[in-house]
């Protein structure tokens, strides 16, 4: 029965295929649906697809509701003949086994008027020939729809291996699904043949499940007849009004605010129309009072621009000022003076004219509608950075003027060269120990074999006091908010000579590559001074560096420390 359909479908498209229709014409028959289907409103769309989906939903809930039913009346039909083969198993074993065939006879026949579901009881011997079946004829012909002794039982091939528990199949019949169990007969450990017996699949949940498969088709068939019900009543009674209220939203949405609907509609939607046409009717009042609002916020507009921290000139179309505020007027020594109808690039000092007439002239011609420009003017120079903005009418077409804006970039540029200086002390200051560091463990990776014991500990304490200084070195910049905030810097009294020990040693292996010749002639009687350990080694690395830098190669570098009265002088 399930393929019959399947088999008319393919008829059906083996019948198609013989028209062979051209590509033209199904491409005409895409775009003719696709039009019909373009006519409908988003509101039908949206509710057909909803439709589909719903019914979609509940015919698949309903189906596998269904499914589950069947499959529960299965398990309970296995179970069911399962049990019913083990209890009469359990019965007729012993009779089996003495061969009291008619009283097997008689407890078979009473045990199948017993129960309804019972559709056949075959007694079979271990070669599978059925030697008792019930229902059997009461006469010794058998008619033809009797079962018959001497048939051989089809066994299922599980049955070869003897296996101890029974052995269920369902097989479909002409009168409906039937489950075949087959129960091995065993008495005292000798097995003497099968059990098997037919039972009747569930009648109720047939009829359930039936009745279940026909509530859905009609589940299903009233979803769309509600659907198109509602669909011919929404365009025969909502459709129509929402259009003239599309109408009327677009004429107060183009400025045109006499829009009224009139057509009647009782119920919430006429009581939607007659608020659009009271808030059509607000709106031409509002409208009037627009204007009034509008010089209020030119007033406004024009406050705010007079607080402006940034310079602002308004220009007209030919260059013209319009409007200068304050702090323009201040940039450029304005004040006290009447300004509007004056040239603006006449107003400006000369070369900063010149410097502004091109991207003036730029936004001018639609060429661009901003434009950036960074000058310095006056004495003491200030960096001013300009911007220029076109100012058009609401339709974007027609020039109106021009908008410049003016910031005093002063501070900001003295702020970027203070930090591009610092920036240069503080790579200057780090770079001097890290070379100092890669140096000596440069040669004491090269050359570690060749040097001595004693060598290769100056080496490493070299790099691990500029290590330290390096460390130090960073923590004062991390601290730079600290001495920006007045931290005072510690004094205390300080011996010259390894100070200056330790800098001719960090610089050494620079000064042997540059063929320079290190040497410290120092008083041995130099005096402590009051001062700061890193910095005054700062100080030395500063004045070394420098002279091994700007010294010639082959040449000598000799640093004097000596007493001078009440203090101490190096050279």
């Amino acid at each position: 029965m399930a393929s019959e359909p399947a088999t008319a479908t393919n008829d059906g498209l083996a019948s198609w295929a013989v028209i062979e229709p051209n590509q033209g014409e199904v491409q005409g028959w895409r775009e003719r649906i696709g039009a019909w289907w373009a006519e409908f409103s988003l509101q039908t769309k949206l509710l057909a697809v909803a439709t589909l989906v719903v019914s979609l939903m509940m015919t698949g809930i309903t189906f596998f509701a269904l499914n589950g039913i069947q499959r529960d009346a299965a398990m309970n039909d296995t179970r069911y003949a399962r049990d019913l083969g083990l209890l009469l198993a359990g019965n007729v074993s012993e009779l089996v086994a003495e061969g009291r065939d008619r009283e097997l006879a008689n407890v078979a026949e009473t045990f199948w008027r017993s129960s309804r579901s019972l559709r056949y009881i075959f007694f079979a011997d271990p070669e599978g020939i059925v030697y008792l079946g019930i229902p059997i004829s009461g006469s010794d012909s058998a008619s033809d729809g009797d079962l018959r002794l001497n048939r051989r039982l089809e066994l299922p091939a599980e049955m070869q291996n003897r296996p101890k528990n029974p052995l269920v199949r369902q097989h479909i019949t002409p009168q409906g699904l039937v489950t075949d169990v087959f129960v091995p007969l065993v008495e005292q450990n000798r097995y003497l043949g099968v059990l098997a017996l037919g039972v009747n699949p569930n009648e109720t949940a047939l009829a359930s499940a039936a009745l279940t498969r026909e509530v859905t088709v009609a589940v299903f068939i009233s979803i769309w007849v509600l659907v198109i019900l509602g669909a011919v009543f929404n365009a025969l009674t909502i459709t129509r009004p929402v259009k003239e209220l599309l109408r009327g939203v677009r004429s107060i949405a183009d400025g045109d605010f006499r829009a009224r609907i009139g057509h009647p509609v009782g119920g919430e939607l006429g009581e939607l129309l007659e608020g659009f046409n009271a808030m059509a009717s607000q709106l031409q009042v509002y409208d009037a009072a627009n204007i009034e609002e509008l010089q209020a916020a030119q007033v406004k507009q024009a406050s705010l621009i007079a607080t402006m921290a940034d310079g602002a000139v308004l220009l007209d179309g030919d260059g013209r000022i319009v409007l200068a505020n304050p702090t323009a007027r201040r940039l450029f020594r304005w004040e006290g003076r009447n300004l509007e109808g004056q040239d603006f690039l006449n107003e400006l000092p000369e070369l900063l004219a010149v410097e502004l007439h091109e991207p003036i002239e730029a936004v001018s011609s639609n060429r661009t509608d901003t434009n950036e420009l960074r000058s310095s003017i006056g004495d003491p120079p200030r960096t001013l950075r300009f911007v220029l903005q076109a100012v058009r009418e609401p339709s974007g077409e027609t020039l109106k003027g021009l908008a410049v804006t003016i910031q005093d970039l002063t501070r900001e540029v003295e702020l970027n060269a203070a930090q591009s200086r610092f920036i240069s002390n503080v790579s200057h200051e780090l770079r001097t120990p890290l070379f100092n560091i890669k140096s000596y463990v440069e040669t004491l990776h090269d050359m570690g074999d060749q040097l001595s014991d004693e060598d290769r500990r100056d080496f490493l304490g070299i790099a691990n006091s500029e290590t330290d200084r390096l460390t130090r070195l960073v923590n004062d910049v991390l601290d730079l908010s600290r001495l920006e905030s007045n931290r005072s810097v510690t004094f205390t009294p300080i011996e010259l000579r390894p100070g200056l020990e330790q800098t001719l040693r960090s610089y050494q292996l620079n000064a042997s590559d540059k063929q320079v010749d290190l040497s410290l002639e120092a008083d041995p009687d130099l005096p402590d001074i009051l001062g700061n350990w890193d910095l005054l080694l700062q100080v030395f690395d500063n004045l070394v560096g420098n002279a091994l830098k700007f010294n010639r190669k082959g040449g000598q570098l000799l640093i004097r420390a000596y007493t001078w009265p009440d203090s101490c002088q190096m050279t």
